[in-house]
């Protein structure tokens, strides 16, 4: 399984399975709909955030010269796709089906505009994780090496 999938599947099981508890909530409790949004997208984001960042910290690692580093823009976009695709079809079914506080809506129009929008809740923070991930890397590195100057420095005066 290639990384991008293994990304996409995990993604867009934890989209879908905050989708459909949003919808279950809100046809709990109704009044309070907007708070189930915010935290599902929140919890979204940080996943992809933290997965990113990950990402990111495990190939600067790998790769020390920056011009080395693995494409991770295309793994992570292709990750977005398929979780949104994948959370897009199976909570409209469910949406449709099984859980009626969901309330998806037009097949065409989730197909289009849902599966752009959670492409981009998942690339944007992963992209924006991976930046953190391989500057926090350099930032220990040149840390490094600053240090080793001024002991350098110190022993040779």
């Amino acid at each position: 399984m290639s990384a991008w999938m293994l990304r996409g599947l995990v993604m867009g099981a934890l989209t879908t399975v905050a989708w459909v508890l949003v919808g279950v909530l809100m046809t709990a409790t109704p009044t309070i709909g907007t708070v189930w949004k915010i935290v599902a997208l929140a919890l979204i984001v940080l996943a992809a955030v933290v997965w990113g960042g990950y990402d990111g910290i495990r190939d600067a690692r790998a790769n020390p010269d920056p011009d080395d580093y693995a494409d991770l823009t295309m793994v992570w976009l292709k990750a977005g796709f398929l979780a949104a695709v994948i959370a897009v079809v199976i909570g409209w079914i469910a949406g449709m089906t099984l859980v009626p506080g969901m309330r998806p809506a037009g097949l065409f129009v989730v197909l289009t505009a849902g599966i752009s929008f959670l492409t981009l809740l998942v690339y944007v923070p992963a992209f924006a994780g991976v930046a953190i991930g391989r500057w926090l890397v350099r930032r220990d590195e040149r840390k490094a090496a600053d240090a080793v100057a001024v002991i350098d420095e110190a022993q040779a005066a």
